[in-house]
């Protein structure tokens, strides 16, 4: 796909809590084509300390609106200051980079998306479409305490929602691969993105019951492009740059 280097306008900026922001870009000329998995390069103006682009998942594409959404965890300066963004601000964006989840076309699969923490980012709009095109889809998110669930009124637009808390403040207590719903349901696809052990554990419980599973990973990148090679992840194809060959690797690739 081709590539752009786009100065977004900001609509809006939401603090959904005290760690996570939603922000919402536009652009006068239209937005590129963009599909679920892939992520944006973003430039971070007004920081003195940060000197390379960001990588935030796509969260949400919205067409009719012509809108860009960006679910940014406010952990370092560069993210700090990516949440002082206001309506009408301006963002420099490199867009689109990486590849992209698997999207079924079957009305019949019965779809899981597991997101743990920023992770449950990417599955939004990968739920979205496959919603829209008949699919089932069921999310299972999962979070420290009830105040780290963010957007679950929109994830239940394209799908049930399913939650854990590590402390019980919402939905089942425990970890993603605790909930009731591994049990109860049969999935035939997989799709997850959230902290490294949190994937490896969906992997395990994926390859167990012979399910395809793949994983959005959330390496360090710096440049986007494979040149600075700070993501390389370990496959059995040799290492391979995450930011071009991923973000989305089927588990049965990766030497975990």
């Amino acid at each position: 796909m081709r590539k752009f280097i786009l100065d977004l306008k900001v609509v809006s900026s939401e603090h959904l809590n005290a760690k996570n922001v939603l922000l919402k870009l536009t652009h006068g000329e239209g937005l590129p084509e963009m599909l679920p998995g892939q992520f944006v390069e973003v430039k971070v103006a007004n920081s003195s300390s940060t000197y390379l682009r960001r990588p935030i998942s796509i969260n949400f594409v919205d067409e009719k609106r012509n809108e860009l959404w960006l679910l940014v965890a406010k952990v370092g300066d560069g993210t700090s200051a990516l949440g002082k963004l206001k309506e009408g601000d301006t963002l420099n964006c490199v867009l689109p980079l990486g590849n992209t989840f698997k999207i079924p076309n079957n009305a019949e699969d019965n779809i899981l998306l597991i997101g743990g923490g920023v992770g449950v980012a990417p599955l939004l709009y990968l739920g979205k479409e496959i919603h829209d095109r008949g699919g089932i889809v069921s999310f299972l998110l999962g979070g420290r305490t009830s105040s780290d669930m963010v957007e679950l009124e929109t994830f239940q637009c394209y799908g049930t929602v399913y939650v854990t808390t590590e402390d019980g403040t919402m939905g089942e207590k425990g970890f993603v691969t605790d909930h009731s719903i591994l049990q109860q349901e049969t999935f035939t696809q997989i799709s997850t993105c959230g902290p490294k052990p949190m994937m490896m554990a969906v992997a395990r419980y994926a390859k167990s019951h012979s399910i395809y599973c793949e994983a959005s990973l959330e390496n360090l990148m710096a440049c986007g492009v494979g040149a600075c090679l700070c993501c390389v992840e370990k496959t059995v194809d040799g290492n391979q740059c995450t930011c071009v060959e991923g973000p989305v690797f089927d588990v049965n690739r990766l030497l975990w």
